[in-house]
């Protein structure tokens, strides 16, 4: 069994991306980290030596997240912790963000450079009433979005999108020749060109929307005990370990 949990780096659903873990008792829970971006989220590290358009977007997460009442990466935390709490193993699932950012340094044109500075300059002006706007636009017409994303600015959808898409996606497969039960925390943007690699696997969606209206049950109910779902294990006891797929 493979779930794929969509999520948004600003919003407050540390206990949504919890319950859920805890619910679907996973064997091994996969997160769009790389090692660098893991250890910079427990050490709090800035982005110092990141390209500037890099820099402005994480300066607007940061600040968005602030809005929420939360920190950028909070879920991705969380999601760690669900999975110590619950036994399951941890996978870091992501490309390294050195070699992303070579191949946007080496791929990217200069009119989408542009288009970007622009893009990210704006950003510093929007607040979280503009974030919910345009995140229930992208929710409501998100095959548009892409498409236009591709026609705008396709080098970067290439890198930083698709081929990550293909890239964490081979990681899952591998990860399932080992374990039966896998539960993936990617962000939402890359859920439906990963659920499409993975077809075949016929992955459970759970979208962002539905993560942030996730309703936990009652805390007796997911503490512990058999998986919830009944599926099998390939081992009976799965200890917290990083399992890294890079």
């Amino acid at each position: 069994m493979l779930t794929l949990v969509g999520v948004g780096h600003v919003f407050d659903i540390k206990d949504q991306i919890r319950s859920i873990i805890l619910t679907k008792r996973p064997d091994i829970v996969a997160i769009e980290l790389d090692h660098a971006r893991f250890t910079a989220l427990h050490d709090k590290k800035g982005t110092g030596n990141m390209p500037i358009i890099y820099r402005l977007a994480a300066h607007f997460q940061r600040r968005i997240a602030g809005e929420y009442g939360v920190e950028a990466g909070d879920e991705m935390l969380a999601a760690v912790n669900a999975a110590k709490e619950s036994g399951a193993g941890i996978s870091l699932i992501d490309m390294d963000m050195a070699r992303v950012f070579a191949e946007l340094r080496k791929n990217i044109t200069f009119e989408e450079q542009v288009k970007l500075g622009v893009a990210a300059f704006a950003s510093l002006f929007v607040r979280k009433k503009t974030v919910e706007r345009e995140l229930a636009r992208y929710q409501e017409h998100e095959a548009e979005f892409m498409e236009e994303m591709g026609k705008e600015l396709p080098n970067l959808k290439l890198v930083l999108i698709d081929k990550r898409n293909e890239f964490m996606a081979r990681n899952l497969r591998q990860i399932s020749e080992r374990y039966n039960n896998i539960l993936a925390v990617v962000g939402d943007g890359h859920v439906p060109g990963m659920a499409g690699l993975l077809e075949d696997m016929s992955p459970e969606l759970i979208r962002l929307a539905e993560v942030r209206n996730w309703e936990p049950p009652e805390e007796s109910s997911i503490g512990g005990g058999p998986m919830v779902d009944g599926s099998e294990t390939k081992s009976s006891s799965v200890s917290y370990s990083f399992d890294v797929e890079l």
